[in-house]
């Protein structure tokens, strides 16, 4: 990932003219990172993307910082995140550091009187609790439970929730999330041996060409600012589109997972790199299966990155009194491993259902003041066996 695709009407060669049976020509935008030298797509508007009436300095939203430097395994309570009503203001930012921001969601509804445009950060959403649609320029991609959603930096969307309650965890990425250049090939096509394929990636589908003019607001998000941008066209405009930058959705459930003999690394959960930070798939699959295997992970030390679990489901075997939505945090430079009684509960059982992402940050995070009001209490004291 990513790869070629196309909806709706294009012409046969870059930048030429591309007429409009209306009258006029379509609008031709070249929407790209790396300057001309990452990945892009073309886009062929019904009317120019630059018209703006208005541009509002709105709120600063930068993360208040409770712990700047920690060296402490913590845990936090997500499911006590209170649920809010509009998406926006219910985002909340717990980790934090100048690759990526981590937070949780629980919006009722997204507000359909604005758009939301990223313009800092590749976003990963992920969908713990809820469904709905997710509504781009590009097209549309309906979501459900265990999804994770990949929105492209400075992409417009809204999203159309079919549920009243919903809970995302999310992630910000100053840099892009790719699949693992481990499980591709020279020609970006997926290995045999990858957990996944082209087949589980969801595309964008059912352009939807909105010919209104108006007022319309972007809420665009650039250096922790919202900015309040007026358009005088509707931003999904598009009459057709062709290339490689665009969001998609893909489903936890579709991570196949790799198993062996005996107990493999984390390595072999992971589910999308970026220049700061990795993301697993802990998904249900059956245990290491040598005679005297121990399933559970063995003590091990994160010297060089955080540690990040989430739980979503199942039997989390290596922790005690867990819960779902709960958030484990293990920094770098010390040791840590599976709870008293967890190795000997493991030894003979064939399989697991648990269900959690993780997220392996490269440098080490803060701690922001909204994840304070979630913690657990003494949570480094777990492993205390009196």
């Amino acid at each position: 990932m990513p790869r070629y695709h196309s909806l709706g009407e294009i012409p046969h060669k870059r930048h030429i003219t591309f007429n409009n049976p209306k009258g006029g020509l379509y609008q031709e935008e070249l929407f790209g990172t790396a300057g001309f030298a990452g990945m892009s797509s073309l886009i062929y508007h019904l009317y120019p993307p630059t018209v703006v009436s208005e541009i509002k300095r709105g709120k600063d939203i930068t993360p208040k910082i409770a712990i700047d430097k920690n060296m402490k395994a913590m845990s936090f309570q997500g499911f006590s995140l209170p649920k809010g009503e509009e998406f926006l203001e219910s985002r909340k930012i717990l980790f934090t550091n100048n690759d990526l921001k981590i937070g949780l969601a629980a919006p009722r509804t997204f507000s359909q009187d604005y758009f939301y445009r990223n313009s800092d950060a590749d976003e990963m959403l992920f969908i713990h609790v809820g469904s709905g649609t997710l509504k781009t320029m590009y097209g549309n991609i309906p979501f459900k439970y265990g999804d994770y959603l990949i929105i492209p930096r400075g992409t417009t969307y809204q999203i159309e929730f079919d549920t009243e309650i919903n809970r995302i965890l999310f992630i910000e990425s100053a840099s892009a999330i790719e699949s693992p250049k481990r499980y591709r090939n020279n020609y970006g096509q997926f290995l045999e041996h990858s957990p996944f394929c082209e087949r589980d990636f969801r595309l964008p589908q059912n352009l939807e060409t909105h010919d209104e003019q108006g007022e319309f607001k972007i809420i665009s998000k650039k250096q922790d600012v919202l900015w309040e941008y007026t358009y005088a066209n509707h931003p999904f405009d598009v009459i057709g589109w062709d290339g490689f930058n665009y969001p998609f959705a893909f489903s936890i459930f579709d991570f196949e997972p790799i198993t062996g003999r005996i107990h493999l690394p984390p390595p072999i959960h992971q589910q999308w790199e970026a220049a700061g930070f990795v993301v697993c798939s802990f998904v249900p699959r059956l245990y290491d299966y040598h005679p005297k295997a121990v399933p559970a992970p063995y003590h091990h030390s994160n010297i060089d990155s955080e540690e990040l679990l989430y739980y979503v489901d199942g039997d989390f075997m290596s922790r005690n009194n867990i819960q779902k939505g709960q958030i484990t945090l293990h920094p770098g430079g010390i040791p840590h491993g599976p709870h008293p009684g967890a190795i000997e509960r493991s030894v003979g059982k064939k399989s697991t259902e648990e269900l959690a992402v993780m997220i392996d940050p490269f440098n080490p995070i803060m701690i922001t003041e909204e994840a304070m009001n979630l913690q657990v209490d003494d949570y480094y004291k777990s492993w205390k066996t009196e």
